[in-house]
This record gives structure tokens, sequence and C-alpha cells, in this order.
């Protein structure tokens, strides 16, 4: 899907390439210095996208305004609440763990997912090529070389659909950062404040770009407002008191203003059909100010939003107890033993199980008529396999706690989950399954879950265990999972009847749709060049580039039509860096 313009398959220019220099007096990005400006490049965002971009112009001896709407506090955006898990290739830590992975297979993985088919997807798709190239490549030692340090054990996310070459990682590629999310964020941050310390680089928080200025067809500035200082905690909501006007100007003006997915309404208009129904009740992944207003700034001057209909949202989501923002949910990291039920209490059936296909999953759900479905499992289950995203929800890896993180495989469970288990609405626990199905049917308010079919359905996966083989396709993917020594290590439980005294009583978790990313975004070449509507010209953009998730981590849709995980962070390493370096270029 794409706003109003036709689908065309771009040129494929001479500079696009990343870092290819042009000449001066008519760069493709349009950055043409006629006009005095206090800074060569504005970067506006400073999410994860912005800081890398903003670090290598910076770097390249170019002067940087990052303009960010939210405080100081927030520099980082997403990526600092973010488990920090990145998508690599072939890596030391995969090897160590006995895998073999090769970028072949994992290009395989990449296409069977991504499903590029339309006209549109020409800059994604070749952004796609890039990027398993640099999660390959270099990515794992560029982040090393500036302190970045991985967890050993290598998870195992969207195990797939159950096809060779359909959607899914055929082996375990999401490698955790050691810190999470601030161990991803902190040392781009400190490569800002050196170039800040030098004069390279200055930072204006609480100053909102609302419109993007284009003369003589090139995109040459902002104009916004400057906010009234926000006195809240990271990731609070902030006050928009207005209390002045911004203008600026600069030879290249970089969007990193992340995507739409906490802006409700905005969702809900680009809410695709073969999802059904955007549900009435949700929980929010994201604070409202990921509102998606760069990217409909860019689109009023001409930008080519491409492939808006493509969305990322979760399905195992779970109201936060302690919220930080509005609806604050929180997403469980499953592993893949727990019982998929619908809201009614029939068994989901494959390849929707518990860690494997999130599109497909949430497209079931959508179709069966209501907004929740339920995870039924055991304490012996929710103590080995699930985790909780967030760089908060894990202080132990998040803080660097080596003897914290090493007492996990001594716990029952861990803290964070424990908490959730105590004080969180969407957990229940019980005896026995009657009692279960009464404390299910209460919670929702509806006699939704019938108790003799609910003991059915358990009893019949539970007859399954016996044998180290059989017919249940979870159980077979369960057995599968604990060949990989990670999963047996640290995340999939040993099979066990659910209904086994020694497994520690029954749970159940309700869970919602988790509202987070935009896959779709503004079309850009490899430099990060935004591209224009055929209305307005085609072609490039003079003066504008993109990055992150405005940018749909490359390209406008770098993921295609889904994800494997773990390249959301790396999606906006990656365009942050390559728009950084091709502004660089084209100011040259």
């Amino acid at each position: 899907m794409t706003p109003p313009g036709v689908a065309r398959r771009p040129a494929d220019p001479d500079g696009e390439r990343p870092g290819a220099a042009v000449p001066r007096t008519q760069s493709p990005g349009g950055a043409s210095r006629a006009e005095p400006q206090d800074h060569d490049v504005i970067v506006v965002g400073a999410g994860m996208a912005g800081l890398v971009a903003a670090a290598e112009i910076a770097d390249g001896g170019r002067s940087v305004l990052l303009l960010e709407r939210e405080g100081e506090q927030d520099l980082g955006g997403q990526a600092w609440w973010s488990f920090g898990g990145l998508f690599m290739i072939d890596t030391p830590e995969q090897r160590r763990l006995r895998v073999r992975d090769s970028l072949e297979l994992a290009r395989q993985d990449w296409l069977g997912t991504a499903r590029f088919e339309r006209a549109e997807d020409y800059w994604p798709r070749r952004w796609a090529e890039a990027y398993l190239h640099f999660a390959a490549g270099e990515k794992r030692a560029w982040l090393h070389a500036m302190g970045h340090r991985l967890f050993p054990v290598v998870g195992w996310a969207e195990r797939g659909d159950g096809t060779a070459d359909g959607h899914g990682n055929s082996v375990p590629r999401f490698h955790i950062t050691w810190g999470t999310g601030h161990g991803i964020v902190e040392p781009f941050l400190r490569r800002v404040e050196e170039h800040r310390a030098a004069g390279r680089l200055t930072v204006r928080t609480r100053c909102a770009v609302e419109e993007l200025i284009l003369e003589d067809g090139r995109v040459s500035g902002v104009r916004g407002a400057v906010l009234a200082p926000a006195t809240g905690e990271r990731g609070t909501g902030s006050s928009r008191e207005r209390i002045g006007d911004l203008e600026e100007r600069a030879a290249a003006v970089l969007l990193a203003t992340g995507g739409v997915g906490g802006n409700e309404d905005l969702v809900r208009r680009l809410w695709p059909e073969h999802l059904g129904q955007m549900p009435q009740s949700f929980v929010h992944g994201l604070p409202a100010s990921v509102d998606g207003r760069g990217m409909l700034a860019a689109q009023s001057v001409g930008a080519r939003w491409i492939n808006s209909d493509r969305m990322w949202h979760y399905t195992e989501g779970v109201r936060n107890w302690n919220p930080v923002w509005r609806g604050h949910g929180i997403r469980i990291l499953p592993g893949p033993s727990s019982l998929w039920l619908d809201a009614t209490g029939r068994r989901l059936p494959a390849p929707a199980y518990p860690g494997f296909d999130t599109t497909s999953t949430l497209r079931h759900l959508r179709s069966i008529g209501y907004d929740h479905s339920w995870f039924v499992l055991t304490e012996k289950i929710i103590g080995k396999e699930f985790a909780l995203s967030g760089s908060e929800q894990n202080p132990d890896l998040t803080g660097r706690d080596v003897k914290a993180v090493l007492g996990r495989a001594r716990q029952s469970m861990p803290g964070p989950v424990r908490a959730f288990l105590e004080h969180g609405e969407d957990f229940l626990r019980a005896d026995s399954v009657p009692h279960l199905a009464e404390r299910m049917n209460a919670l929702v308010g509806q006699n939704l879950i019938d108790a003799a079919e609910l003991e059915r359905v358990i009893r019949a996966r539970d007859a399954e265990i016996a044998n180290p083989f059989g017919k249940d396709a979870q159980l077979t993917a369960i057995r599968g999972a604990r060949r990989y020594l990670g999963d047996r290590l640290i995340r999939t439980a040993a099979p066990h009847r659910l209904l086994d005294p020694k497994a520690g009583g029954l749970i159940a978790v309700r869970l919602h749709v988790l509202l987070r990313k935009t896959l779709g975004g503004l079309e850009t070449d490899l430099s990060g060049r935004v591209q224009r509507t055929e209305e307005t010209g085609g072609g490039t953009l003079p003066g504008l580039y993109a990055a992150g998730e405005a940018s749909g981590f490359g390209g406008g849709g770098m993921h295609g039509q889904s994800a494997l995980e773990g390249t959301f962070l790396g999606g906006c390493l990656f365009s942050g860096r390559q728009a950084g370096r091709g502004i660089l270029a084209d100011l040259r």
C-alpha cells in the first residue's frame, strides 16, 4: 500500500551506492550550500537512528544540529527501553553453541519472511540485501570496537511457519546486548557527547518540528515550536505547551523521528485489511510521542511514503502493573511450551505457537472476534521460559551483573516475572482446571471458557507427553528446540504434563495485542535520500534524508511483510549509518 501515487521502479542512479562522491555543484541529495547556515546538517530525532547518523556526520567533520521533541532524559528513544536484541549471522557466539549459520541461509529466511511482491519493494529489497551483508560482516566488529558486548547465549526468535523456505529463522540469531538497550545506546551517546564537547554537534531538546521548509524544490530547513521544559521521568508524557518558535536551516535535513505505533488514530487508519479489524482493546508498547508526525511532514512536501499498511504488532502483550506511559504494555518473550488458547478456549492451530510466527498468529486471532487470548502453563514453564521485553524488566542483564545473571539458573522464577505473577492483572493461578476456568471468565466478565472443554484440551495435550515422539506438532517443536544447547540451558522447559502436581500448579495469562512498529516508511535509496512521489516529479527529494523506523528501517520497508526479530534495532543502526555517510558524501 502506498499513499496516492503510482508505484514505479526507480532508476538505478550512478551515485546511489553508499559513500559515493558527487559533484559539489549538483549533489543527488540537493545539499547545496548557497545560503549561510549555522549548521551543515539538521538531524530530527535523537533515538537510535538519529544518534548514529549524528555521530557519523560529526565524525566526518560536519556540524550537526540534533533536534529532539522530548527532554534530555529521553535521548536514545525507544532503544533505551529495549531488550537489546540484534540479528547477526554466523557469529562466534553462534558457533560456540554449535549453530551453523550462513549468509545464504539467512537470505533464504529473510526473503521467505519478507515476501517482496510489490513494485514499490525495489528499494526495500535492496536495503534487505545490504543489511544481510552488514549483519553477516562488519556489524559485530563495528559495535565491538565501540565497547559493545554480547550475552553468550543466542536467542531463537520467530522460529517459523514450519516450511523451509517460508517465514522464520532456521537457526537462533537473536543476540542479546550485555546491558540490554542501555548497552546499545551508550556507545553512541558517548560519541555524541564527545562531539558536543568539541563544538561539532549541538543538541536542542524540546524542539518540535512541525513542517519542512521547501524552497526551489529542495528541503532547506525545518519549522516548528519550542516547547516548555520537560520535568518528568524518561518515557512519561510531556507538555506540548509552546513557548517559542523554531526555524532552522541547513544543507541537509535527516528525519529520524520514529514510526506511528504510539498514535492510535493513525494506526487505526492504516490498519491492513488482511489482519481483520483492529482490536478495540489493546496495550501500548510505545509512548504517545511516537506519533508519525515526521513522516506526515515529509509526505506534505512530496516525499513518498510506501508500504504504509505493513506493521508489526505483538500478540503476547500484558498490562504493566507499574506503568511508565499511558496504556503501557510489556511483551512476553515466550519459550515454546505454553498452551495458547483463543478467547473461547480453543487451542490455536500451527504455526501459532509461542514465539513462532507473530503476523500469522495476529491474523488468526483477529478472525476470532475477541481482543484477547490466553497462555495456559505451569510454574515450571513460566520460571524457565518467560522473559519480559525491556531493559527495566531485566535488571540483571541491564546492570551487567554477572552474579545475578548466573542466579537465574538457581531461581525458580526471575524476579520481574514473579512480580507480574503477583501484581499483574492478567496473571491468574489456580489449583484445578475448573477453578482456573472460573477465574479466566471472571477476569473478562464473560463465560467464554467451558471448564470441561478446557480440561479435555489440556488432557489431550498431556496424553502426548508419555513418549519422546508423537503427533502433537507443538510438542515435537519443543523437543526439537531442546536439541539446541541455548534453549535447553535457559529457554525451554523439559516437556511435562500441565496437570502434573510437581509442575507447580496451573497459571493462565491473558494476552493483549501490543501496538508496536511501522514496517513501511519513507522511501529511501541506499544513501538515505528520500524519494518523491510521481505527482511531484519522482526521483530524489533534494535535501531530505530519512533513517530508522521513519524510513521503514531502510528503503521504506526492508522487512517486507513480516520480520525475523532483532532486526529493528539493527535496522536503526544500519540506516542511521548509511544516511549519515550518504550525507557526508553528498556534502563533499
